[in-house]
């Protein structure tokens, strides 16, 4: 048993497991806080019903996030010491800061959400709402500083064989930061609006509580619709990125064997490293060259300029980032289609498409789980890109049958998890808007 792998494999599991919850408490956070600036505004009850309600679940998703999270930060000292050793100086620094300045923040008033609504004014249960949105995007980037300077580090040097920060602004605004960002932002607020349109499809189909259900549907589909369009623009300019500031990453996602001018972009196709080559592709020529430098003759670096011990693993990581990809395109097809029902007034009477959407609530996950597979994997072997190697990071007094025990363990545990999750889940579902509505009470 290889301690390295085993090592990779439960930090992804652990890292997988916990990224369901982030982007649906980010994009909950932003209905939230528009439905309380409605109700401040028009004193409709029924806004602070449907707040009431989805508050709940919010609750519900945050506490699995931080179980879950705080895992994660463990694993950094237990698996990986050699990392910890080497950067933790610079990769601690941020989420340090994400614990002081955001996570206890959006904590705190959160806990005004779930039980002070009968405790305090309308403007200040208004400013609990936006402190939980604005704390929960802070919390996202301070993370996200961390990971990014992971894949492009800035603003250090290596002093005695350790990463030591040099300039602060520079490690945290690096190469990726602000790409990486708004990418994964936008992508979690379309986790956060589809998860509550299929919801509120469900009392539709169901035909219960639907004068609640109605205007979730119709907010929670216009973030849906703006979100799945703005995705395309986050998205290639972080590809642009990529390309830029890892070339060896963007040559996986392409499987693009040679460095060539007129590079195409591969649609689909199964890669073979072996024989170098994309068995059943379709691809668009020039529309890499295009893509990247605004210019279709501009030569793009291919696979045959990588070293081979530097090479990511080419088929996993062009499977996942087209999946993403795939998923995107979908989702752009379910606005444009969200947008038709919703001008010709048929939104809340298209029971097909209430079931589209019931269907597709846990896409958006799929696609940020494999977002980010394709962003980590194609980053190997590099733990942090082109300073430390993933093999030369891993703990070295850990044995392999311990990470193997713990990965076991962790994975009961999780399906525990998630079966309570999906349990307490559906019972708040189940109770609906509407018991908020005749009982409602502290937040409750």
């Amino acid at each position: 048993m290889d301690v390295v792998l085993l090592s990779r494999i439960q930090f992804a599991l652990n890292a997988g497991f916990h990224f369901i919850f982030p982007p649906l408490t980010l994009g909950m956070t932003l209905i939230i806080l528009i439905l309380e600036t409605l109700y401040l505004k028009s004193g409709e009850d029924r806004y602070r019903v449907i707040s009431g309600f989805v508050i709940k679940i919010l609750a519900l998703v945050f506490s699995l996030g931080v179980a879950t999270g705080i895992v994660l930060e463990f694993a950094f000292g237990m698996n990986w010491s050699n990392y910890s050793r080497m950067v933790g100086d610079i990769f601690g620094a941020p989420l340090a800061a994400e614990g002081v300045f955001a996570f206890f923040l959006e904590s705190v008033f959160l806990g005004v959400l779930i039980f002070g609504r009968e405790k305090v004014s309308k403007k200040t249960y208004w400013l609990s709402a936006f402190l939980v949105f604005f704390a929960s995007h802070l919390s996202s980037l301070w993370i996200l500083i961390a990971n990014s300077w992971m894949q492009t580090p800035a603003g250090y040097e290596i002093v005695g064989g350790r990463a030591v920060l040099t300039d602060f602004f520079a490690a945290a605004v690096n190469h990726s930061t602000l790409q990486r960002f708004l990418h994964t932002i936008v992508g979690a607020w379309i986790s956060g609006s589809l998860f509550l349109a299929a919801i509120s499809s469900w009392y539709l189909i169901k035909k219960r509580d639907q004068d609640y259900a109605a205007p979730l549907l119709s907010l929670s589909l216009g973030i849906f619709l703006c979100t799945a369009v703005i995705q395309f623009g986050t998205g290639h300019a972080h590809s642009v990125q990529v390309a830029k500031t890892q070339p060896a990453k963007m040559a996986a996602f392409e499987a693009l064997w040679q460095s060539q001018e007129n590079a195409p972009m591969s649609i689909i196709g199964i890669p073979d490293t072996e024989k170098k080559k994309t068995h059943f592709e379709i691809a668009v020529p020039s529309l890499l060259s295009l893509g990247i430098h605004l210019d279709p003759d501009a030569r793009v670096q291919g696979l045959d300029e990588v070293p081979d011990e530097e090479e990511p693993p080419i088929l996993i990581t062009y499977l996942s980032y087209h999946a993403m990809i795939a998923l995107g395109s979908l989702f752009a097809l379910m606005a444009l289609i969200s947008f038709i029902l919703m001008a010709t007034k048929r939104i809340h009477t298209a029971a097909w498409f209430h079931w589209a959407l019931l269907l597709a609530a846990p896409l958006p996950l799929v696609a940020n789980e494999t977002g980010w597979m394709a962003a980590e994997i194609g980053r190997q072997p590099w733990a942090v890109y082109k300073l430390l190697k993933t093999a030369e990071a891993a703990s070295i007094s850990v044995p392999a049958w311990q990470v193997l025990f713990s990965l076991i363990l962790f994975t009961l545990i999780y399906i525990l998890l998630f079966a309570v999750f999906i349990k307490l889940l559906s019972s708040i579902v189940k109770d609906g808007p509407g018991k908020v509505a005749h009982g409602y009470k502290a937040g409750y």
